[in-house]
């Protein structure tokens, strides 16, 4: 038990965004405080804050050093981890830097590609400065082996393993439910944005029914191209669940996440996945039957329906929060004494 130490999280994704990211933090700290820790949180909920260009549902703080400064002194905290590079994760990085207090941090997102989806900065300008922000940290979590190999070879030097776990309750094969749609069901659940490169599911030749689970700046647009798919908006919880449980498979066309929570919560639900072989289906899958990785999107989801729905549901239930709160605490600075 950690006897009432306090950990201080610095995060610029928090609520009311729903992600992969804010998920995570999510089920870490319930694990922590059940473990005896006091958690406490710099989130853009504490400022004023303007939507990201771009991508509305994002919300960025203003604020300056002096205030985050002034909480982190007030809270006094045994630990820090910061866990994005946004504005509030760069002035708590600087501020632990110059007042010499370690602190972990985390690699959630492929930043460097997902910003080249955007514009055309150079990865070389990206990784520079993720480098410089991460190399302070004691250590620089991240969510699978495959990743740590990668960021090893960009020159990072602190990198640990932090893979994710799922909630197997919430999750369930028992909450599958006839759907009004025809069959088989392919499933997208995720932020609907052009990093998540949604497009090379809603473009292949499939039966049945796509489903799109989730919102973004490309959501209308989306709409619009493919009016056959149905864009079912976020989910959450229970209804979320359902989604998950009543789909014959799970599409994953992401080509840069750091990990894919969304791979475990389907196969706890009984559904097998299709992915590109790539970081994140590449360590959460691998060469396990539970799942089809191919260069080939639609070759991957047509073969993916006949896997077992059941080896998926036991698979997945090797992930637990728990282990990895233990992987995350294993890399945390803690104050003795």
């Amino acid at each position: 038990m950690a006897d009432g130490k306090t950990l201080l999280i610095v995060t610029d994704a928090w609520y009311p965004q729903i992600n992969g990211v804010v998920r995570s933090i999510e089920r870490t700290r319930d694990e922590l405080v059940a473990r005896g820790w006091r958690v406490e949180f710099i989130s853009p909920l504490d400022y004023r804050t303007i939507p990201m260009p771009g991508y509305d549902e994002i919300r960025l703080s203003l604020t300056l050093p002096g205030p985050v400064g002034a909480r982190i002194r007030a809270l006094n905290p045994d630990a820090i981890h910061i866990a994005t590079e946004g504005p509030l994760g760069l002035i708590a990085r600087n501020w632990c830097v110059k007042n010499k207090l370690p602190f972990s941090s985390a690699y959630h997102t492929q930043f460097p590609e997902y910003l080249r989806a955007r514009l055309p900065v150079p990865l070389g300008i990206s990784y520079r400065f993720l480098r410089w922000f991460h190399g302070a940290a004691t250590a620089c979590l991240v969510g699978t082996p495959h990743l740590v190999a990668l960021l090893q070879a960009r020159g990072f030097s602190n990198v640990a393993l932090w893979q994710k776990g799922v909630d197997t309750t919430l999750f369930h094969p028992d909450k599958r439910a006839e759907l009004p749609y025809p069959r088989p069901v392919f499933l997208y659940v995720g932020r609907v944005a052009v990093e998540k490169n949604i497009e090379a599911f809603l473009k292949l030749d499939l039966p049945g029914t796509k489903l799109v689970v989730g919102g973004g700046p490309s959501l209308d647009k989306l709409k619009a191209d493919y009016p056959a798919a149905r864009f079912l908006g976020p989910q959450q919880g229970e209804t979320l669940a359902a989604s998950f449980a009543s789909a014959d498979v799970f599409v994953f066309p992401s080509r840069t996440d750091t990990f894919g929570l969304v791979l475990l919560e389907a196969l706890a639900s009984g559904t097998p996945v299709a992915a590109y072989p790539v970081t994140g289906p590449i360590d959460v899958i691998g060469s396990a039957p539970v799942g089809v990785l191919d260069a080939d999107l639609g070759a991957a989801a047509l073969k993916a329906q006949s896997l077992s729905r059941a080896r998926c549901r036991a698979y997945a239930q090797g992930f637990s929060w728990a282990k990895s709160t233990d992987q995350f605490l294993a890399h945390l600075p803690v104050k003795t004494g």
